[in-house]
């Protein structure tokens, strides 16, 4: 089901099926009224619009990992996006929806949880806030968080995909690093060195995401050369990010702060060793947050 939020200058849409931003529009512009700004999940390229990924980011080796003696099955990016979320609080400007453990979830993930999302909408600015909850009296909640939101690239009519580049607020020298089959390879490639800019083609994801590693901004925008409307998205404290877009001419291209990454090539691992995976005692409360925010 779709809940809404909207005031004078935007209107955006959550469905409780994965809890999944999947409208972000501005309704306030004199040259285009209702300017989408959001992937509007075309299946015949890619059916998703920002997909939560929980209890894991990225691809694990064979799809599996180790936990207590046992092996498990989690499919790229885990299950919540796959699953409905109950909408347990919903003011003018918030939304907040939870999913909680369940015998399906703990056939494949063995942890007590409640995971919990708002979406709060102020202006122009989106901003998504994540909970995950340990009620378990006695065991660690091992997890990673992310998210996935796509953008619509161009933005408006008559420009193209070229048009477009991300922009950061001070220089940055950002070294990529490589997958192979959704996996870290363990090598690295530059991308930019002491610049501003990375202009968009979609040779630049050739060899599929660019995922960056412990970086030093908080801020990455999407801008173009033709206009001024523009994303800007705050990830104040996230250790990964990913760029991506899937393959030649696909209008969208998505922004990825992550609190969790892929695993590297190899063979399944236990989950408390993967890369990325957040601990969290028994009774205790995680929370991070981003923002979307659009001109």
């Amino acid at each position: 089901m779709n809940y809404s939020l909207e005031n004078d200058q935007c209107r955006v849409a959550v469905n409780s099926y994965g809890a999944e931003l999947s409208s972000l529009v501005r309704k306030d512009l004199p040259e285009i009224a209702d300017l989408e700004y959001l992937w509007q999940a075309d299946p015949a390229v890619w059916g998703r619009h920002a997909p939560v990924l929980f209890p894991i980011v990225g691809r694990l080796p064979e799809d599996t990992y180790r936990h207590q003696g046992q092996e498990y099955k989690l499919p790229q990016h885990g299950f919540a996006r796959d699953r409905e979320f109950t909408l347990v609080e919903q003011t003018t400007e918030e939304l907040t929806f939870e999913l909680q453990a369940d015998e399906a979830s703990r056939a494949v993930y063995p942890f007590e949880f409640v995971l919990r999302i708002t979406y709060q909408l102020r202006g122009l600015q989106l901003t998504v806030r994540w909970q995950v909850q340990n009620p378990d009296s006695a065991r660690e909640l091992l997890f990673s968080i992310g998210a996935h939101p796509a953008f619509r690239c161009p933005l408006m009519p008559e420009e193209k995909f070229e048009d477009y580049f991300f922009h950061f607020d001070h220089p940055v020298t950002l070294d990529r690093h490589l997958l192979q089959g959704g996996l870290l390879s363990g090598q690295t490639a530059p991308v930019l060195h002491e610049e501003t800019e990375m202009p968009l083609t979609y040779e630049l994801f050739a060899q599929d995401a660019l995922v960056f590693k412990h970086f030093d901004f908080t801020h990455v925008s999407l801008r173009s050369f033709a206009s001024d409307r523009a994303v800007r998205l705050r990830f104040d404290g996230f250790p990964f990010l990913g760029l991506w877009t899937k393959g030649k001419d696909a209008p969208f291209v998505c922004v990825e702060p992550w609190q969790g990454i892929a695993g590297s090539v190899g063979s399944p691992v236990e989950l408390a060793d993967k890369e990325g995976i957040l601990t969290l005692a028994p009774g205790q409360t995680y929370s991070a947050e981003y923002s979307i925010a659009i001109t």
